[in-house]
């Protein structure tokens, strides 16, 4: 109830107090509508109607047909209340207040506030659309340039490159590893060229000798010793074509990374045993070992002697009769280390990076001797490298040439005192 007992209200003032949206709709005990106030004045004889079977203190909802106006009303007792209404202050008695709520005002706020939020959203998507687009444009403008650069470089373009800018982008990243891959497939093509025309200068010496040897034989030029001597030189020429292309399939395999025996091997066992071979091979040479104990490593026995008789026997073959050759061996704490040292003329430091070139011979040592396929140092470096181990050269002309290789020792075999 809202008052007991005498009490006197302004209508217009109390319409006022509750706010546009509120209306009150004053009834007498017979539910005949005394006064409308607020957004029930239009629905008055309606919200009386439909609440005066309603007991009091329910709420009751009403949505007009045509959707205008939609409320929800409750009626609350007001026995002593007056009223005073209008200029003349009329009052009434109700014996019932009618509460009522427009709800179509906050329905039509929300269609609003929606459809402002729908037209923000549309314009939004349509800017970021926008954006979107020309980010694209201009992120794929790279890819184009790559692609183009990609197509000049697939018709047969060996220079051309990918651009770059220098900016660390992802596409700029993309376009630096995709360089490094041409560039390496570059030198691969660019090594295996040299490798058929530096093979084909090899054979052709070796060809040219036994064709003429046949040719003479043909024409009755041979017979007694001369034909003997004829046969001697065709398989000299034989071997020497025999070793270039086992070394040759040898570089091949280890290339190829085809797995190696990974055996403790000790290696101043194998350096003692190449050291021994080449003493007898060039007498003419002072070949020597200095004293190292066992130092094992972890490898190819055969492999790892072929790399150290290449070794002793490159310092043999291409330095004067008298020089000196010595072999050394450390047990380092992270590697064995084996060096080849002779005092011979030395290299040139123009021709030091070279001498693991295939076929490379320096001009003060072309003889070939000793049947030599310009493939040693290149086999070791093979060798050394399969091994997970390090290869490299010193020289100094008019002091002599030092070859050093270092190879991972084996741990279950660590020399005593070490």
């Amino acid at each position: 109830m809202i008052a007991q007992g005498p009490q006197s209200a302004d209508a217009d003032q109390f319409g006022a107090l509750l706010g546009a949206p509120l209306g009150v709709v004053a009834v007498d005990a017979d539910n005949r509508v005394l006064a409308a106030t607020g957004a029930a004045t239009s629905a008055a004889a309606t919200l009386a109607a439909m609440t005066e079977t309603v007991p009091p203190g329910e709420v009751v909802t009403y949505d007009e047909a045509d959707g205008r106006n939609n409320y929800k009303a409750i009626r609350i007792l007001s026995p002593g209340l007056t009223l005073e209404q209008g200029p003349d202050d009329r009052t009434v008695k109700p014996a019932t207040l009618i509460l009522a709520f427009d709800t179509s005002v906050d329905d039509a706020t929300t269609d609003i506030l929606v459809a402002r939020q729908l037209a923000l959203v549309g314009v939004a998507l349509a800017l970021l659309l926008g954006l979107a687009t020309i980010v694209l444009r201009l992120g794929m403008r790279p890819l184009a340039q790559m692609a183009h650069a990609a197509d000049a470089i697939a018709a047969g373009s060996r220079t051309e490159r990918l651009p770059t800018r220098g900016d660390h982008s992802e596409t700029d990243l993309l376009a630096e590893a995709v360089n490094r891959a041409f560039d390496a497939q570059a030198r691969a093509e660019a090594t295996v060229r040299s490798m058929a025309a530096d093979t084909s200068h090899e054979l052709r010496t070796p060809l040219s000798t036994i064709s003429g040897w046949l040719d003479l034989h043909r024409q009755g030029g041979l017979s007694g010793p001369g034909l003997e001597k004829a046969l001697d030189h065709i398989e000299n020429e034989v071997g020497r074509m025999r070793l270039l292309v086992e070394d040759l399939a040898l570089l091949a395999r280890l290339e190829a990374g085809r797995p190696m025996g990974r055996d403790d091997v000790d290696l101043t066992e194998l350096a003692a045993s190449v050291v021994e071979d080449a003493q007898i091979i060039y007498p003419d040479r002072s070949i020597s070992m200095a004293p190292s104990p066992p130092t094992p490593v972890r490898g190819d026995a055969a492999r790892l002697q072929q790399a150290l008789r290449n070794l002793v026997g490159n310092a043999a073959q291409h330095t004067p009769v008298g020089t000196a050759v010595l072999v050394d061996i450390t047990y380092l704490h992270d590697a064995v280390q084996l060096k080849v040292g002779d005092n011979g003329p030395g290299i040139s430091p123009q021709d030091l990076p070279r001498v693991f070139e295939r076929f490379w011979r320096a001009e003060a040592s072309r003889s070939r001797a000793y049947g030599g396929s310009g493939l040693g140092l290149a086999i070791v470096e093979a060798i050394v490298h399969a091994h997970d181990g390090q290869v490299a050269v010193e020289s100094e002309v008019g002091v002599g040439t030092t070859v050093t290789l270092r190879l991972p020792h084996s741990t279950s075999r660590r020399p005593k005192g070490v």
